[in-house]
């Protein structure tokens, strides 16, 4: 597939119960693409993406989260226990997918992609760490990229002009 032709609906995932889940069913939503992690310092932002989650929900916004163990191997429990603990410890009902490489050889396609359609600072493509966030249009183009420290509520602007 080419990453010029593409769009962030045009991946697949798996739930974090194994379940195959294409992006395509969030065609026309506005999203906020995350990898995550359940024992890091920002762990903390599920709270504020739940809230934005619960916020523009009705409106055509969805939040998808990524766990992902590549950085201080912070995500080391399973998609059972990831999905237990983001329920009981922050209320998440926003999508989780299963735990995923977002760097490397093996990172996820979809990461791969998200990198090179929006680099970070300097023009480097490698995420840096846990709670990077990527915007996505209702097209599933890419509309910016947020560093991991950047809170979820100083998105809502720039969900809010995309919801229209």
């Amino acid at each position: 597939m080419s990453t010029t032709a593409a769009t962030a609906w045009d991946f697949d995932a798996q739930t974090l119960t194994g379940k195959p889940a294409p992006l395509s069913a969030f065609r026309g939503k506005v999203a906020l693409i995350v990898n995550t992690a359940s024992k890091c310092g920002l762990t903390p932002q599920y709270r504020g993406l739940q809230a934005l989650h619960d916020r523009f929900k009705d409106r055509g916004f969805v939040v998808l989260g990524f766990p992902s163990n590549q950085f201080g191997q912070q995500e080391p429990g399973t998609n059972d226990e990831i999905a237990q603990f983001c329920e009981m410890n922050f209320g998440v009902t926003f999508p989780m997918f299963g735990k995923i490489d977002v760097n490397g050889d093996a990172a996820h396609p979809l990461f791969k992609w998200l990198k090179a359609e929006k680099p970070g600072a300097l023009g480097i493509e490698a995420i840096k760490w846990n709670f990077s966030k990527f915007l996505v249009d209702r097209d599933g183009k890419v509309v910016d990229r947020y560093a991991p420290t950047t809170e979820p509520d100083a998105l809502a602007a720039d969900i809010e002009r995309l919801l229209g």
